[in-house]
């Protein structure tokens, strides 16, 4: 381990990066999809099974918009908009309507045009270009948000009609984020970090975020969730037992948007 910033080798110029559970992936300047760290998977999506203690390119030659590394799969949106992922797909999160694992990219199927994605624990989900939520994979607390707990290989549109401007998917829930700023999550919500007011599980359509605020980014952890609002403040809910809410104790849970203290503004 390391206690302090290493480069990461190789020279490469990155215009973005993802860290998953144990592997990380990066995208060039050009488009070009790197991962390295830990492979029994196939995360990597370089053809093998091999770790990597260095950035190695995934394979097919696909240029990249964005990259999301997931718990033990990687998922990119090609420039046009095809998702693509690989890694391990037990669950049906790579999306081909299959559940074994890939090596390299593997198309989501289905056509869709994305602007968006986002790879949780062991389910994806991503927004259309028209603002459409749709997710697949591991779906037993909801966090797929079709209205069922059906494991899902294939995407599905999540029920409700909201149109969203940004996606995160977590372990076992997912939040997003209307066109209007309005905060929704659904799934797991044992801890709160649907922040509905209640610990009602599971949640298996989306649950509006009490409050009323509006943000302009969200971003759904392990057992909970944060975002900040239009204003840059920043609100997090969920479990609070290391404070990791930050609203100055460990209240736990927190059902409802919490104010991080400081009174820091942020963008």
């Amino acid at each position: 381990q390391r206690t302090s910033p290493v480069a990461v080798s190789g020279g490469l110029v990155f215009q973005t990066i993802s860290a998953g559970q144990e592997h990380t992936c990066g995208l060039t300047t050009g488009g070009a999809a790197y991962c390295w760290g830990y492979n029994l998977n196939g995360q990597l999506g370089d053809g093998t099974y091999s770790n990597s203690w260095r950035p190695v390119p995934v394979e097919g030659g696909l240029a990249f918009q964005a990259v999301s590394a997931g718990y033990s799969y990687s998922c990119g949106l090609t420039t046009g908009g095809a998702a693509y992922c690989w890694g391990q797909g037990g669950y049906g999160q790579l999306g081909y309507g299959g559940t074994g694992q890939a090596t390299s990219p593997v198309a989501v199927s289905g056509g869709l045009v994305f602007q968006a994605i986002s790879a949780g624990g062991l389910h994806t989900c991503g927004l259309t270009t028209g603002g459409a939520a749709y997710c697949w994979g591991f779906n037993d607390y909801g966090q797929v948000g079709d209205g069922t707990t059906s494991d899902r290989t294939n995407p599905v549109v999540v029920s409700g009609g909201l149109v969203f401007q940004a996606i995160s998917a977590s372990v076992f829930h997912t939040c997003g984020l209307t066109t209007g700023g309005g905060a929704y999550c659904w799934g797991n919500n044992s801890d709160g970090p649907l922040g509905d007011g209640t610990t009602t599980i599971p949640r298996t359509s989306p649950m509006a975020v009490s409050g009323g605020l509006v943000f302009q980014a969200i971003n759904a952890g392990g057992a909970n969730t944060c975002g900040i609002t239009a204003g840059g403040a920043a609100y997090c809910w969920g479990y609070n037992g290391n404070g990791q809410l930050g609203d100055g104790t460990t209240t736990s849970p927190r059902t409802s948007p919490a104010a991080g203290s400081g009174g820091r503004v942020f963008q």
